[in-house]
This record gives C-alpha cells, structure tokens and sequence, in this order.
C-alpha cells in the first residue's frame, strides 16, 4: 500500500491537534500588559506543546519517507501514536490553567510518554517490514535519542511528586534535544 494516505492522514490530525490547542488560548478581559500575566502558564503549556507536536510532525515525515510502503501493522502503529499524541491538548490546558501543578503536570509528563512509546513501537513496526538490515534499521542504530527521551519522561514523572519545576526542566531539556534535526534517515537515504 503507498505511504501517501497515511501521511495525508497524519499531517490532517496534527493540524487538527495543534488547532484545538491554540484554541485555548483565551483573550484576557483587560486592555493591559498586568492583564496578560495570569494567562502566561496557558502560553507557555502551548508553546511547549506546539513544540512537541511539531518535533512529531517533522520527525514523522522522516520516518515515512524510509518506509518504502506501509502494511496493516504500520497503519495501526500510526493511530496508536496520534491516539497518544490527540491528548496532547488536554494534558496542555490542564497544566496550564492550573499553574503547573503537581498532578496536572504528572498527567501531562505521562501524555508526553506515551507517543514516545508508540514512536518507539512505529519505528519497530516499520524496521520489522523492512527487516533488519533495511534503511531504518540502518538509520536509527541503537536510537539514543529516542530511549533517552523516554528514561526522562520516566524521570520527570517521577520528580513531579516533589519537585515540579525538576520534570519541566526534564520536558523542556528533551523538546530542546529534538529540536536539533535528527539527520540519521536522511544520511542513510542520500545516494
């Protein structure tokens, strides 16, 4: 089956998911700067989040573009991730809203965990058909990056329940690590 469709598809969701989360951003009441500053953890859950989505989003067509076609099992590991990441606006106004509270900012440290998981488990899905020596394969080596980001998601979840300001730190630290360009497929597929 071509890979277009599912890519389409993903590309439809994603903007669907960054679209819900702007729409939480509320216009203040007031006309003065001092009027902002009650919504400045509302913005700043979204950037974060909008951050996140978009590492997705670029990380995905990546991905996409080593598979040479897509099976059955590709196609569900696909929805298992954007299942995951269309919680993403929840998780963000929760915590955002709430000024980084503990439990919001838990919840919000797991809606970041799981699409990190069925990353993980897209990319297996798509290594399996294409084997073991094929391009993916080849690319992601021992995926650092990837099993690193899910240890700090782990940690951060963890440290939530004593020191939230420690799993935002653990949250920002990785969207800043991904926002690197991860060029392991693309050097692997250059002729």
């Amino acid at each position: 089956m071509p890979k277009g469709r599912l890519t389409a598809f993903t590309d439809g969701v994603i903007a669907i998911i960054i679209t819900i989360m702007v729409l939480d951003l509320k216009v203040p009441s007031g006309a003065g700067w001092a009027d902002l500053r009650p919504l400045l953890p509302v913005f700043l859950s979204y950037a974060l989040s909008f951050v996140y989505v978009a590492i997705y989003w670029n990380n995905h067509h990546h991905l996409l573009h080593a598979a040479t076609r897509v099976n059955g099992g590709i196609l569900w590991a696909n929805m298992h991730l954007l299942f995951w990441l269309s919680l993403v606006p929840f998780t963000t106004a929760w915590m955002g809203e709430n000024h980084f509270g503990q439990v919001p900012t838990t919840v919000y440290g797991f809606s970041l965990l799981m699409p990190g998981i069925a990353w993980f488990l897209l990319q297996a899905t798509i290594v399996r058909q294409q084997g073991p020596q094929g391009p993916l394969a080849k690319a992601l080596g021992r995926d650092i990056k990837g099993k690193a980001s899910i240890l700090a998601y782990l940690i951060a979840i963890a440290a939530s329940y004593f020191a939230v300001w420690i799993a935002q730190a653990l949250f920002v630290a990785v969207a800043l690590l991904w926002l690197i360009p991860d060029r392991r497929i693309e050097r692997v597929l250059q002729p």
